[in-house]
């Protein structure tokens, strides 16, 4: 469980595995520990690194809020540069895909194949009133509600009606953990989020995948990304929600390892 000092930033990440190295970012209700069954699973044949963004899980919270999510692929560069990796896969969920596109813009040298669960447009996908309502909402929840109280009040949102209880409880524990500057920071980034136009820059091969479920980015979230990219593959996970790569980790990681072999004999 090594930590990454990223200029004014302590930054958290679990590695495990051999291989080529490939990168898995969180999303805004989680931290690294919601990556439990890929770590298991992958890091038979990569190199698994799951950060901890700023403001999560174990890594320490920025002097000031971020506003964009560059600013957190700023971060992932940093903690990169420290871990000495060049090239790298990169998989992202939710916000997490955001860091993850807006890293392979900034960066594209260094991402061979990128990979998208669950995407958000963010603002792009609103109206302003909307996009004004989730702004208030969110920072209403993590101002007057306790860590415990917005987990429980997200939790139906993120699952299918399908996830074991045993999935509902870790996904509840994980929750939990969120702080209000992480928080705060995702929020406002989501606020200010419109990468289409960046999406048709992007060279590398892509996946997208969505849980059938998911009813907080939609598979029409995903489809608009989709259609966006020069060369991408779209994957399903069926009788799964917005966390399907907890909910599903089978089906989930069946798909990453045949994305990655393909391109690889390609």
């Amino acid at each position: 469980m090594p930590y990454v000092q990223v200029e004014d930033l302590n930054i958290h990440c679990e590695i495990e595995g051999v291989g080529e190295p490939l990168i898995l970012l969180h999303g805004m209700s989680n931290n690294s520990q919601s990556w439990t069954e890929q770590i298991k699973d992958l890091k038979k044949y990569y190199t698994v690194i799951a950060w901890d963004a700023p403001g999560y899980g174990k890594s320490s919270d920025p002097a000031e809020e971020f506003n964009y999510f560059k600013d957190f692929a700023h971060v992932l560069n940093g903690m990169l540069k420290q871990l000495n990796l060049e090239k790298i896969y990169l998989l992202g969920h939710s916000m997490g895909a955001a860091i993850a596109i807006d890293f392979c813009t900034l960066y594209p040298h260094k991402v061979k194949k990128l990979i998208l669960a669950d995407p958000t447009r963010g603002a792009a996908a609103l109206t302003l009133e909307e996009n004004e309502s989730k702004l208030k909402n969110r920072l209403f929840s993590i101002e007057n509600l306790s860590p415990e109280e917005i987990a429980e009040k997200r939790i139906g949102a993120l699952l299918s009606p399908y996830a074991s209880l045993d999935v509902q409880r870790r996904v509840t524990a994980i929750m939990k953990q969120v702080r209000p500057m992480g928080y705060r920071s995702v929020t406002h980034s989501l606020y200010h989020l419109n990468q289409m136009d960046l999406l048709t820059n992007i060279e590398v091969p892509v996946l997208i995948i969505c849980g059938e479920l998911d009813s907080v980015t939609p598979l029409s979230e995903a489809k608009a990304i989709y259609t966006k990219l020069q060369n991408a593959h779209l994957v399903i996970i069926p009788e799964s929600g917005h966390l399907c790569y907890q909910e599903r980790p089978e089906d989930f990681n069946s798909s990453i390892k045949s994305f990655l072999e393909r391109n690889n004999r390609e």
